[in-house]
């Protein structure tokens, strides 16, 4: 049991995809009698969709402290934000309907539970549907959109309230702690569910399964080093006008720490030094863009849940239109933004970007087996964008101290 808890969780995982696959391939159909423990998993995933956005979502509103911040600093910081984000969705939609990763594989064998169905038939009816009659009712259907929207205003109000809304603010920050310990819990689950889930579909569909999740996370690797490579690069030399070198040898601390722990919250320290201390953005700046970025900025996460969801539209054969990609877009962006900087929180979203289209929930049982390869990129590209963002808006503000920046040539 040790030896268990000593072993880093992506090892474990890493090792339970290689013998699910190894048991899966030998067992053949048999499989299907483990799968219970890959459902488990999944209902334990699903458990945490609704309480982890409430709370993470509410609180990192509520951080930001006083509604001025979102003035010369927050509201540019804000707007990169969702630009990037709604950059990396579309990246992930373009990616999956050009390369089609899920197209042509037989799933007639797999038994598809409930699908979800959207309760959208145009884009004003999901405008509407973002205002809750009920909030309660919302949490206990788990309608995640309106959810959303409510548990943004709670923040604001929060936030309008000023120093009498602090108790208020101090019980979702407990709570948003308390969801995190939940769900680093239930992610000790992950490599039992990946073993079952994958030696179900090894079993079940045979190697064919396995080729078209090789291409999934060869595509969430292309889209996540496009973004780094274009967009973030474009950012830095045209927006923040930085030597592009010189910046990324200064955040090389942080982004090998974000690869290996696949957390943005435990890879922020670490930003926040190499912001300071190596590319000379301005202390308020940092503090403030890097941290809220953690909380609601996850640019690899987005493109990851609109992949993933056409992916699956994919192998189970369900024609999305482009009505659909913008429910995508919309779900995803906000989906990421309340995703919690913590490993595995993808999974948990994706519950509810593909329940917004009707695209079966079986689809996870296909990705949580690479999810966490999948996972460690995506930190990766979520922190770099972070960084990328606190550096232009210093820049905007005259916050950023260019003779502290790392010399392109230095060595």
């Amino acid at each position: 049991m040790r030896f268990w808890f000593a072993t880093p969780l992506w090892q474990r995982v890493i090792a339970a995809l290689v013998l699910g696959i190894l048991v899966g391939y030998l067992w053949g159909p048999g499989a299907e009698s483990i799968k219970w423990i890959g459902d488990l998993f999944i209902a334990a995933i699903k458990m945490l969709v609704v309480p982890l956005i409430f709370f993470s979502l509410v609180a990192g509103v509520a951080s930001i402290g006083d509604l001025r911040k979102l003035g010369a600093v927050g509201g540019r910081a804000v707007i990169l934000f969702v630009i990037t984000g709604q950059i990396a969705v579309w990246l992930g939609l373009g990616l999956g309907t050009l390369f089609q990763p899920g197209a042509g594989l037989d799933t007639s064998a797999i038994e598809v539970g409930e699908v979800p169905q959207s309760n959208f038939t145009s884009w004003t009816d999901m405008i509407v549907a973002t205002v809750p009659a009920s909030p309660v009712q919302v949490m206990a259907d788990g309608a995640v959109l309106p959810l959303i929207v409510f548990s943004l205003l709670i923040g604001i109000g929060i936030l309008m309230a000023k120093d009498e809304g602090t108790p208020v603010a101090q019980v979702f920050d407990s709570g948003s702690v308390v969801m995190q310990k939940v769900t680093a819990i239930v992610m000790e689950l992950t490599p039992f569910g990946v073993f079952a889930l994958i030696a179900w579909v090894t079993g079940t569909l045979g190697i064919p399964a396995l080729l078209a999740l090789g291409q999934m996370v060869a595509l969430n690797y292309l889209g996540c080093f496009l973004m780094i490579a274009v967009v973030y690069v474009g950012m830095l030399k045209f927006m923040a006008k930085v030597p592009v070198v010189a910046f990324f040898r200064g955040m090389i601390d942080a982004i090998a720490v974000s690869y290996s722990t696949a957390s943005s919250s435990a890879t922020l320290p670490v930003t926040l030094r190499c912001l300071e201390r190596n590319v000379g953005v301005g202390r308020s700046v940092s503090s403030f863009t890097a941290s809220l970025g953690a909380t609601i900025n996850m640019d690899g996460t987005a493109m990851y849940l609109g992949l993933a969801t056409l992916f699956g539209a994919q192998i189970f054969g369900l024609d999305l239109g482009f009505s659909d990609y913008i429910i995508i877009a919309v779900t995803a962006t906000l989906g990421s933004i309340g995703a919690a900087g913590i490993p595995g929180t993808g999974l948990i979203m994706m519950t509810l970007v593909m329940g917004s289209v009707g695209v079966p929930l079986e689809t996870i049982a296909f990705v949580a087996g690479a999810d966490r390869i999948m996972d460690m990129m995506r930190t990766t590209t979520n922190v770099t964008s972070d960084a990328t963002i606190a550096t232009t808006v210093a820049a905007m503000t005259g916050e950023l101290d260019r003779a502290e920046l790392i010399s392109a040539d230095d060595v």
